[in-house]
């Protein structure tokens, strides 16, 4: 293996430098993603449920002993319960951009590297074909035959970078569009029980 890396030429080592960073993203976002995770029917339940029987304290403190950011959003409502319909929707989209990026943080990186290993891959294929043809020319200008194994160096090059960029890029952009599209459900998730704690304030404030 080493001695493959060391003929895709220096290319090599800021693909492999790459393919390091992106599997320490996916790794780290599946994680803080799984953390988030919780059965929001249930949660949402137990919030309708303390904030119609007026247990205003209790919801709060299911909302702090609950992770992710639906618990957070929720909790911003709640907050201003005793406020108007259109100033507990203002405190939640507050918490709501505060949270997203945190759920899209490091994403932005991982689009990258999918885009730049194929690029990489191509710049070392270009780099290789260079080497084989200042090789030719070498030889032409010496007056001796070029040999296949006088080429070998640069076709090695221009083909492993090739490969390696590829094999970097596409895992890479299959678990950003993964990654994207979990964020994407916890978004939708969040405008729902957003929507949800908004009406039951709203039905509790008439009642009061």
């Amino acid at each position: 293996m080493w001695n493959i890396i060391q003929k895709g030429g220096p290319l090599m080592y800021l693909i492999i430098l790459c393919s390091i960073v992106a599997l320490a993203v996916v790794i780290e976002r599946l994680y803080h993603l799984y953390r988030a995770r919780i059965n929001i029917d249930k949660f949402m339940e137990g919030i309708s449920s303390t904030i119609k029987s007026n247990r205003i304290k209790e919801a709060i403190d299911l909302c702090q002993k609950t992770p992710g950011p639906v618990a957070h959003i929720v909790k911003a409502g709640i907050l201003k319960h005793d406020r108007s319909r259109q100033e507990i929707k203002e405190a939640i989209e507050d918490a709501g951009v505060y949270e997203v990026p945190r759920l899209e943080k490091n994403l932005g990186a991982l689009a990258t590297i999918a885009h730049i290993s194929p690029l990489l891959g191509l710049l070392g294929t270009v780099t290789g074909m260079v080497r084989a043809f200042q090789i030719i020319q070498e030889k032409a200008t010496a007056m001796h035959s070029v040999s296949p194994a006088n080429l070998a160096g640069g076709i090695w090059e221009a083909l492993i970078t090739t490969a390696a960029g590829l094999m970097v890029a596409i895992p890479t952009f299959v678990a950003y569009n993964y990654l994207v599209s979990r964020v994407k459900n916890f978004i939708v998730e969040m405008d729902r029980s957003a929507s949800e704690l908004i009406n039951v304030l709203s039905q509790r404030g008439e009642q009061y």
